[in-house]
């Protein structure tokens, strides 16, 4: 019997990517390895995505079926806003390539994973899925969030034409094991982990920039797998939706670094440096759309997620993208 299924995976060595391994290896429900699937994870080493001939052969070599597509060039706010045509082009090539080489492999479906950024700028909250297109991004990373956006609009052009079964999920802030902990450049949780261990292995003071009462929400990177999985397997819409936590589930960013302070069993000295800039106060999304697909779904607690990424990154902290080695 030949295999009904084989999964490529565009980004695989990224924080989604082994997220989503991690789950298909270790779980024993119904998010795990299912008969007749066979997953490929692909890293940068496989081919240059950007390069349409390296992407062909990628495809010719694996023959996918059905492709979860995460690779992306993606970096902080910083490197966002110096590189904008970067980010717009990469990221557009890269987007073209997987999506146009999957439809001429006749893949069954592609999920992509676009970023809470392709939204506009100026909007109403909670943000749900209707409102991706009614205004422009914000000015600090329009590159990266105009090649996002986009993807949701050829999955429509492949669909309205080809009947191509594209879709996408739009994944609030996500955190977890295989983050990436450079000081310089890395999310919020990432980068206040790195500071507090080094901060406790120096034993030196915690500042968090900023005064800490911005709101945000998380999501550990392993339910997120499991609910890009469930995407994969049983969503059924071309239109895009959103994968996050609920509204009441924000939290600021105070509460983050307490919880970071209480995981790395941080005791020295801790403060907030009140004269740094907070940044956007909000941007809560609606998850409604997919908890009338899935009520029941049980989201690790934040505390709990925190404590397992925190360890995860001690123990590999040698290994870790930490911009340091």
């Amino acid at each position: 019997m030949s295999l009904e299924k084989v999964i490529l995976v565009t980004g695989g060595s990224g924080l989604v990517g082994k997220a989503i391994e991690w789950v298909i290896e270790n779980d024993n429900g119904k998010y795990g390895k299912q008969d007749g699937e066979k997953w490929i994870f692909l890293t940068s080493k496989d081919g240059d995505l950007r390069s349409a001939e390296a992407t062909r052969t990628v495809f010719e070599k694996y023959k996918p079926t059905h492709v979860i597509h995460l690779a992306a060039l993606v970096g902080g706010l910083f490197k966002n806003m110096k590189y904008k045509l970067d980010f717009l082009r990469d990221n557009l090539l890269i987007n073209d390539n997987v999506l146009h080489t999957a439809h001429e492999h006749k893949v069954k479906k592609v999920v992509s994973c676009l970023s809470t950024c392709v939204f506009p700028d100026k909007t109403a909250y909670p943000i749900d899925e209707t409102m991706i297109h009614n205004g422009p991004p914000h000015e600090s990373n329009f590159g990266y969030a105009y090649a996002k956006r986009l993807i949701d609009t050829q999955n429509k052009a492949y669909y309205d034409q080809f009947g191509d079964n594209f879709t996408s999920v739009i994944p609030t802030n996500v955190f977890g094991p295989h983050d990436n902990y450079d000081l310089q450049d890395s999310h919020v949780i990432p980068g206040l982990l790195h500071k507090c261990y080094l901060a406790k292995k120096d034993q030196t003071p915690f500042v968090v920039a900023g005064t800490g009462k911005p709101l945000r929400q998380f999501i550990y990177s392993r339910d997120l797998a499991k609910l890009f999985i469930w995407v994969l397997r049983e969503y059924k819409e071309i239109d895009p939706i959103i994968l996050s936590v609920g509204e009441k589930d924000e939290v600021s960013i105070k509460d983050v670094a307490n919880a970071i302070v209480k995981a790395v069993d941080f005791k020295g000295d801790y403060t907030f440096d009140t004269t740094k800039p907070d940044g956007q106060y909000k941007k809560t999304a609606s998850n409604a759309k997919l908890m009338k697909y899935l009520p029941d779904f049980q989201f690790t607690p934040f505390e709990v997620a925190v404590k397992e990424s925190a360890d995860w990154f001690i123990k590999n902290y040698d290994k870790a993208r930490t911009g340091n080695h």
